[in-house]
């Protein structure tokens, strides 16, 4: 996925040091760079804009009064040297806050945000169009994979990434998604959580010994929440 990008900013070392974070960022892509708010107003019309990158001290329009006038589609990262207007910020639904200097690692971290924001508008459609619920698709490493339901083994949850684990393959799948979001794209008639970690495949399942789950070689821990669900699943 690429995201269309504006940023406005009236001091021009900032808006050069943006657009060179951008031109770095590989699913961003400049459509528009403005010095100041009225300037950048003129084309809201004309272009679809992702995400602008938006300065808050800036003359006549100023960078909170700007975002109040833009589209529910096009997301907000406030860029300022001045604190106190974070708060303010949020309540203009910015999906972060950038406070000068900032780093290129900052800008980063603050433009995945608004990727994972956008795939993950985007997944409730991709997931509707597959054909007889086969599979799933997940991003990893900057492509769509379609990952077969019959061939995953077990998922496993690590704050905001899952590792899925599936049949014939070593490595698992690394995605930027969280386990309660994939969970809901799941069928519940063949997944089930076991753990706050974990969601397994109930026919991939090799035996339950105590506690403990075994798929293959792997021993995934049953938790005390999910443990009554589980086991009324299968009939114990």
């Amino acid at each position: 996925m690429t995201l269309n990008c504006w940023i406005v900013d009236d001091e021009p070392l900032a808006l050069s040091l943006l657009e060179s974070y951008v031109q770095k960022t590989p699913f961003l892509k400049l459509t528009g760079k403005y010095s100041n708010a009225l300037s950048a107003m003129k084309h809201l019309a004309d272009e679809k804009v992702d995400l602008i990158f938006l300065d808050i001290q800036m003359p006549e329009v100023n960078g909170m009064e700007f975002a109040r006038l833009i589209s529910d589609h096009t997301k907000i990262i406030f860029t300022t040297a001045f604190s106190e207007y974070a708060l303010e910020g949020y309540k203009v639904s910015a999906l972060d806050y950038l406070l000068k200097p900032f780093s290129f690692a900052d800008f980063l971290a603050a433009a995945k945000k608004a990727l994972n924001w956008f795939e993950m508008i985007d997944r409730k459609p991709v997931a509707e169009a597959m054909q007889e619920n086969s599979g799933i698709f997940v991003k990893s490493d900057y492509k769509l994979l379609h990952v077969m339901f019959d061939d995953i083994l077990y998922i496993e949850g690590l704050k905001d990434y899952v590792k899925m684990y599936t049949e014939g393959q070593s490595k698992p799948i690394l995605s930027l998604i969280s386990l309660k979001s994939l969970e809901e794209d799941l069928p519940p008639d063949r997944f089930v959580r076991v753990h706050r970690s974990y969601i397994i495949q109930k026919s991939k399942i090799s035996s339950i010994n105590k506690k403990r789950i075994i798929i293959g070689e792997k021993q995934i821990p049953m938790g005390d929440t999910y443990r009554k669900h589980f086991l009324s699943i299968i009939g114990q």
